[in-house]
């Protein structure tokens, strides 16, 4: 009898640990009775269930997840093959309804792989190669990251965020591409030097043309200042010779005699010469 209620404590004690358990952090439980689903915990901490075999716990996880899928061929707007490698961040949101719809992981990341590449396919067919590569990346990537996770919702998923790794051509495709981007690089550049050149010769003729104006008309202001000066000086000249014309012509004479004597000069002069005089001392 005694062996009897032990074996019955040992079962109960088993039966109640066997239905107490704890949802960490980084988990979501879903409840399974004679394997449906029934509910499900996404709060962490201390949860019961009723004791195996009548529920069983599946374990989740509720962090952040990442899908890198594989390089995929996509074709262009402009006709252009791409391959392009991109990844997925995702979180399970609805465990219950994941179990139902996909089950297990692996089934899930297939699904989401068909979804995001068709998704892919469908708004880069919309775009040109450089918008792709270069310019709109960012509202591209936003696009199909919505759509994604509007098809993906009813598999209990939300996709968070799709990124394009890296953008390559095909290698027969290379050089060819290569070649055009480098043809219109050099035709933009071209086109620059061009406007540049232009208005350079613009910014020339307008300086030279004010180079014209100034110095017209600072040689017109010399002349009228030399103009002016000069009229002051036959003025001066003139009151000078009336004041006494004598002594100036004196002086003129000695001014032109010493631009033209100097000591290498023979002069050769008669006796009533005024020089001769003057030499004399008479």
């Amino acid at each position: 009898m005694k062996k009897f209620i032990l074996v019955l404590i040992a079962i109960s004690i088993l039966l109640g640990l066997s239905s107490v358990f704890i949802v960490d952090e980084t988990e979501q439980v879903v409840i399974l009775q004679f394997g449906k689903p029934v509910r499900n915990i996404t709060k962490p901490g201390l949860n019961i269930k009723v004791p195996f075999p009548f529920q069983e716990k599946i374990t989740f996880d509720n962090r952040l997840l990442e899908y890198d899928s594989p390089p995929e061929e996509i074709l262009s707007k402009d006709k252009k093959t791409l391959i392009v490698d991109n990844y997925v961040r995702w979180r399970i949101i609805d465990p219950l309804q994941f179990l139902k719809t996909v089950q297990a992981i692996p089934t899930a990341l297939s699904r989401m792989d068909d979804i995001v590449y068709s998704e892919l396919r469908r708004e880069l067919g919309t775009h040109d190669m450089v918008e792709i590569i270069t310019d709109n990346r960012e509202e591209i990537m936003e696009v199909i990251t919505s759509a994604s996770n509007e098809a993906t919702k009813d598999y209990g998923i939300e996709v968070i965020d799709v990124r394009i790794r890296r953008v390559d051509l095909p290698i027969q495709n290379e050089e060819s591409i290569y070649a055009r981007m480098d043809a219109e690089r050099k035709r933009q550049a071209n086109k620059f030097r061009s406007e540049g050149e232009e208005e350079a010769q613009k910014i020339r003729a307008s300086t030279e043309k004010d180079k014209t104006i100034i110095l017209a008309d600072s040689y017109r202001q010399s002349e009228r200042i030399r103009g002016e000066g000069d009229a002051i000086a036959v003025d001066i000249y003139a009151k000078s010779y009336s004041a006494d014309p004598k002594f100036y012509e004196f002086v003129r004479t000695l001014d032109t005699y010493k631009k033209i004597i100097d000591d290498k000069t023979t002069l050769i002069l008669p006796s009533n010469s005024g020089l001769f005089k003057l030499l004399l001392g008479k």
